[in-house]
């Protein structure tokens, strides 16, 4: 199994090229929200291995909230640009393969970056400025881009062969149409119009690093529990009071800001998600936010099905990262259908979860014992949501047009046509996949 991770490099901007650096991005774009994959800047297409790709320019326009939330003057923190993505295999070697292909593009985007120069040794510069998550989640460990690719065309030629072969077909038994669609495409593998590659070794290093993950987070939870059990109750008091005393400052979003939003979006069945806010001060809201962010993150490297974030399907990958000394956090990911769909699946399905991370950012609609109310104030939610979503400026998706259930499917798809054991009941289950 080639096992997915994630790079994040994070800088903050030059503000006299903040221009510069806004025009260089919209060039890597047909028009908003359509990036190129072969742009003169970061060929994205040429990277066998990326998932997803974004820059974005992290400008908060919720700090404001942040005066009137702690009765003090408002922060001030540099602009920051992020550069994210989502990749087969280790990251150091991708960002080597970066440099080697894409190294002038990515001097001139980061050379509006306050401490980047002409001299800058650009490869250690990229790994001085990677951030990584305090969260993240994978829709289906081992699951490649390249597998992506060839199931989907797999699924292309099973179902144009089911079409132009329907009369021959009517009459067969399930197993034996399973047998003519295996004959059909072990011809085309020969013809070599189809390739269905084998899974690579997982590496033992990533095993070995999960494992430990594995154990030693519960042996060192066991080892700390005496000191969680005269803890917890403290913090959960004062958590209460907190919940009760915060100010809920819950405002409209400003229809030009969703307007603009809007423009980015909806231009293929997935789309880029990117909010960003300040968490509510004190060691309380730090420590909560840390624990249920480090719980979402081993039940997702761990304990929840592939496929699932909850009980949620359409997410392909999702981050959460601590930026300024913990003061603020950003989330990203990557999901299928609109933002309103979206933002109804978490409401629906794991508001819990949902109200125990966000509800200890500034703003966020008043929530009790910390999993309950909260989103459930839907229009409360949605604005809140709304305010703190930023523009992606460049954003790449390497499988245009299907879903994470497409995915899902085609990997059915696949197992079932190399399977030699099925029964009745599952050949024709399989055959309705087509």
């Amino acid at each position: 199994m080639t096992p997915q991770s994630n790079f994040m490099i994070l800088a903050p901007v030059n503000p006299q090229r903040e221009g510069e650096l806004r025009h260089l991005l919209a060039s890597m774009n047909d028009a908003p929200g359509r990036v190129r994959a072969d742009n003169g800047l970061i060929p994205f297409g040429k990277f066998d291995g990326l998932h997803f790709a974004r820059f974005v320019i992290l400008d908060d326009q919720t700090l404001d909230d942040v005066g009137l939330h702690n009765g003090e003057p408002v922060p001030i923190y540099p602009l920051y640009l992020a550069f994210i993505g989502d990749i087969d295999g280790d990251a150091d070697a991708f960002l080597e393969e970066l440099v080697t292909l894409a190294a002038n593009g990515l001097r001139s985007i980061f050379s509006c970056c306050a401490d980047f120069t002409a001299d800058t040794d650009l490869a250690g510069w990229l790994r001085q400025h990677g951030t990584p998550p305090v969260a993240a989640y994978v829709n289906w460990p081992g699951r490649t881009v390249r597998r992506v690719r060839e199931e989907a065309a797999l699924r292309i030629a099973l179902e144009s062969f089911v079409d132009g072969s329907s009369s021959t077909l009517r009459g067969m038994s399930p197993r034996e149409i399973h047998s003519k669609l295996r004959r059909f495409i072990n011809a085309e593998k020969s013809a070599g119009r189809i390739t269905l590659s084998g899974d690579d070794s997982t590496p033992p290093a990533w095993r070995i690093r999960n494992v430990l993950h594995l154990v030693g987070v519960p042996l060192l939870l066991l080892l700390a529990l005496p000191l969680l059990i005269v803890i917890a109750p403290i913090v959960l008091v004062r958590l209460r009071q907190l919940e009760k005393t915060d100010p809920e400052l819950t405002w409209r979003v400003n229809p030009a800001h969703s307007d603009g939003l809007a423009r980015l979006e909806d231009h293929d069945v997935t789309n880029q998600f990117t909010a960003m806010g300040s968490l509510k001060p004190g060691v309380v809201r730090l420590l909560t936010v840390i624990g249920v962010l480090g719980t979402v993150d081993y039940a997702a490297r761990h304990i929840v099905r592939p496929g699932r974030l909850g009980r949620i399907r359409t997410i392909h990958f999702a981050r959460w990262v601590f930026l300024d000394r913990r003061k603020r956090m950003v989330f990203f990911s990557n999901y299928d259908g609109t933002v309103d769909s979206y933002m109804d699946d978490f409401i629906n399905k794991t508001g819990f979860g949902l109200n125990a991370v966000f509800s200890n950012g500034i703003g966020y609609p008043r929530t009790n014992w910390l999993v309950r109310d909260g989103c459930a104030d839907e229009q409360k939610y949605k604005e809140f949501l709304r305010r703190h979503t930023l523009p992606t400026q460049v954003w790449y998706k390497a499988y245009p047009g299907l879903t994470a259930i497409d995915l899902e499917r085609n990997g059915r798809i696949r197992q079932g046509l190399e399977s030699s054991s099925m029964g009745e009941q599952e050949t024709r289950e399989w055959i309705a996949l087509l």
